[in-house]
């Protein structure tokens, strides 16, 4: 059986896998604390060093398919499948792009807060209480310089390269990143950004189909 290394999403952890039936082993790689100025490809290295196996395949979630493009300059990869996600800066929203120059998120408040939660739950596309209650638990624990460190290097990302082998699966009404900016080899009908929670039985399909 196939092993499938697993990059969750910011400040996510391996239960948002647990929902997916998928034909391989999953092995979840767990963020590591960045170092001050670190850049995130320096950071994909000491992520990459935690990849036991040669030509690892590796599965992305958001913020995750990102660092598994990075992961995947500087170790070969037998197949590298993003969730959600961008697989260079011109999928980036406009106005990500824009925070990002002029370093608005430095000044603006970009976690979630009281009065912003609700806007954020409907840019993430929570549909239940169950889905509800995981954002929450992950929105309590989430490390401030961690988290800070993660949107400062989305915003910043200027990634204009990917590997050929790439799959990109992405949902018709992710908010975050939106399709129209888009060419994903995939798309699920319907899926939000947090497509994993709520289309499992469609993207576990999905990876099926490509492994």
């Amino acid at each position: 059986m196939k092993t499938v290394y697993c990059l969750s999403g910011l400040g996510a952890d391996e239960k948002v896998f647990h929902p997916l039936q998928i034909n391989a082993k999953m092995k979840f790689i767990a963020w590591l604390q960045p170092f001050r100025n670190e850049n995130i490809k320096h950071y994909a290295k000491r992520m990459a060093e935690m990849i036991d196996h040669a030509s690892p395949i590796l599965l992305g979630i958001s913020f995750g398919g990102m660092i598994g493009i990075e992961i995947a300059r500087v170790i070969e990869v037998e197949q590298l499948i993003i969730v959600s996600s961008v697989k260079s800066a011109n999928e980036l929203p406009q106005w990500m792009r824009i925070m990002g120059k002029l370093y608005l998120h430095k000044v603006l408040p970009t976690r979630s807060y009281k009065f912003t939660e609700r806007f954020d739950n409907n840019r993430l596309g929570i549909t239940n209480e169950k889905e509800l209650a995981l954002v929450n638990s992950y929105r309590k624990k989430l490390d401030p310089i961690y988290f800070d460190w993660a949107v400062h290097q989305v915003l910043n990302w200027k990634n204009k390269w990917y590997p050929q082998n790439i799959i990109q699966i992405h949902g018709e009404k992710d908010r975050i990143f939106p399709l129209k900016n888009l060419k994903p080899t995939h798309i699920i009908e319907g899926g939000t950004h947090i497509m994993i929670l709520n289309k499992t039985d469609e993207l576990s399909k999905c990876i099926n189909s490509v492994l």
